[in-house]
This record gives C-alpha cells, structure tokens and sequence, in this order.
C-alpha cells in the first residue's frame, strides 16, 4: 500500500548496485512466488473440497483471493519500481496500481476483521448464530467489505492534479489532504485493528469460560450416579459444547466436541483423577488457544503497524523518511498476505488433508 508522499522527495544520489539490485529483486520475488502459492493453494483446497464448503471457509476463501490479487497485481510492479528507481509504465498504469494496491490491501486488513467478528458470534452465540451463518449472510460481508476499501482508496482520484505532474518518474499519491489521511488510516487500519483485538480478547476470555463450566459439570456428573442427572448434564454441556461452526477456524481449539454421558467411576480416587486430568487438559487448551491467537495478532500488528505509523505522522508532516524506509515498511505490510494463508488454515486438520491432496494429485502430473 504505497500511498506516502516521502518516496515523492528526489530520489537519493546514491543509486542501488547491481549486487544490491539481484538481491532485492531475489528477495522480493520469492516472498510474491510463495505468497501467490499459497493463497492459491487455500482457493483451490477450499473450491475442491466439499468438506470445506461452508460459510465460514468462503470468508477464508475471499481473503486468500485477495491477498492472490495484492502478489499478482500490486507486488510485481513494486518489484520494478524499486530496482529501477523511477517509474517507466506510464501515467494510466501508475493511477491503476496505485488504486488496486489501496484497495486490495484495504480489504485484505478488513477481512481480518470479519473472520474475527464471524468467530466471535460463533463462539458467544452458538446456537442462534449457526442458524444465521449461511452462504448469503457470509457474501453479504465479503461484499460490505470490498464497498468499504473502495470507498477508503478511491477518493484521491478525484482531487489529483492529472495535467500538472510535479515529478514524472514517479509513482505516489500525494498526502496533500490532512483530513484523508486520517480517514484512509483509521479507516483501513486503526478502527479494524481496535474491533480485532477487542473481538479477539472476548473470544478468548469466551473460550476460557467456556472450559471452566465445561470441566466443572463434568466433574460434578461425573460424582452422581443417577442416570437422569448424566442426562441432565449431556443436555446443560450442549450449551457450552459448540457443535461443528467451522472446522477452518483456528478459534475451534476452544471448542472441541466431548461425549455428555459417561458411566460413573467406581471409586472416588479415580474421580477426582479424572477431575484433575480434565482440568489438565482444559488449561492445556487455553493455552493453545491463547497461543494461537497470539500468532494471528502478532503477525497483524507486525505487519502493518509500523506502515501505517509512519502514513500517519507523514501525512500529518510530522516528520519525513527515507524512501528505503518506506519501500521496507511497505513490504513488511505486503508479507501479511504471505502470512495470512498459512495462519488461517494451518491449525485446521480438514485443511491439511486437503492440501496433501492437491500435493498428491501434482506428483501424478
């Protein structure tokens, strides 16, 4: 997302060395073959799949098509203009790339917000919610969220000077509207990035609660021998117990699915080992789960944070930063849509036998 006026300022006397430019160009070039790879191995697992045909799975689907859009569209071209120094494609080029890179980076940032907001309704309100979670419901957010990127990056089209180019062989859009630059950075990262990390955080403390009356009604059902309270307790876990949302959700570690009713245990020693034994496992998973979650905020923030700290104290004129700087926060931004594929779909084991197939069905090619 190369929307900084800093790469605006002349371009330093110092060129690159061919040495310099292999091993950029190299770099850049693997991380876009890897990160076209990999979301097209989540498009076509999910498309190939009937296992994975489910609302929460097309959501996935829709980002890894995204960040497929941001490797093949947007990263090639920054490849180019980094290594040449200068832009070389023309006016027309420069104004189409500039919008699908704020667009599809946008969106990329926006699904992340929607997958949060889909597991959190999973996970808090489980059984209305999973009468809503249909097809309809689920391309009704991806279409929300493509209106909202493009109403984030479009509108420097309609206030940029097209006569009058201060500098030709560049390729920028200009942060000459304070006021935008607060709207596109809050509205394509801050206010996304506070809804992430509140859904993330009552997902979570969800999820821990959820353990809690879990293995504390089991522990009781487990101290009675009356089968109508076994019974009653099958039907009370069942509130707790989410059934089957979406086996594509890292989230789903929170919620795995345990037989109600068991025959009580002979002796009271051996309950009280099973009691401890299952509040074991239930802390064992809080902390997969907390590590998982982790992993997908960390690598969010990692990503673009800095990127859109730097956007906003530059479009405030606060200060100003090298065009390397601001080629590697860009890119450090870009390696997101790298990342997502892998944390989205790597925790799920529908999705590892997918992907085993298509790997099979290749070596037979």
């Amino acid at each position: 997302m190369n929307f900084t006026n800093c790469t605006a300022e002349t371009i330093s006397n110092k060129s690159k060395t061919v040495t310099e430019k292999m091993l950029i160009s190299i770099t850049l070039a693997v991380i876009t073959t890897l990160t076209t790879l990999l979301n097209s191995a989540v498009i076509i697992a999910i498309c190939t799949t009937k296992k994975l045909h489910q609302p929460a799975n097309y959501l996935i689907c829709s980002l890894a098509v995204t960040d497929f859009l941001v490797a093949i569209l947007v990263m090639p071209l920054s490849i180019a203009y980094i290594v040449m120094d200068s832009w070389s494609f023309g006016y027309v080029i420069c104004e189409i790339w500039l919008s699908v890179d704020m667009t599809c980076c946008t969106c990329s940032i926006l699904h992340l917000c929607v997958i949060a907001l889909d597991r959190y309704w999973a996970i808090t309100d489980a059984i209305e919610y999973a009468r809503k979670r249909t097809v309809k419901r689920a391309g009704m957010m991806i279409l929300t969220v493509w209106a909202i990127s493009i109403f984030i990056s479009l509108p420097p089209l309609f206030w940029r000077n097209h006569n009058n180019i201060s500098i030709q062989n560049s390729c920028i859009i200009q942060h000459d509207h304070v006021v935008y630059t607060i709207y596109s950075t809050f509205g394509a990262f801050y206010i996304p990035l506070t809804l992430i990390l509140i859904l993330y955080y009552r997902i979570y403390y969800a999820a821990k609660s959820l353990y809690q009356k879990r293995g504390s009604s089991r522990h009781l059902s487990n101290r009675s021998n009356d089968s109508q309270n076994s019974f009653a307790h099958c039907k009370l876990t069942q509130t707790f117990c989410v059934s089957e949302f979406s086996t594509s959700d890292p989230t789903m570690e929170f919620e795995k699915i345990n037989a109600c009713v068991r025959t009580p245990p002979p002796y009271d020693n051996d309950i009280d080992m099973a009691g401890d034994r299952q509040q074991q496992i239930s802390s064992s998973r809080e902390r997969k789960a907390a590590r998982i979650l982790g992993l997908i905020l960390g690598a969010f923030m990692i990503s673009w944070l800095p990127f859109f700290i730097k956007e906003l104290v530059v479009g405030l004129h606060l200060c100003t930063v090298s065009p390397e700087v601001a080629d590697f926060l860009t890119w450090l931004g870009y390696v997101n849509s790298l990342i997502n594929p892998l944390l989205y779909t790597s925790f799920n084991d529908d999705f590892k036998i997918a992907f085993k197939r298509l790997i099979r069905c290749k070596e037979h090619i």
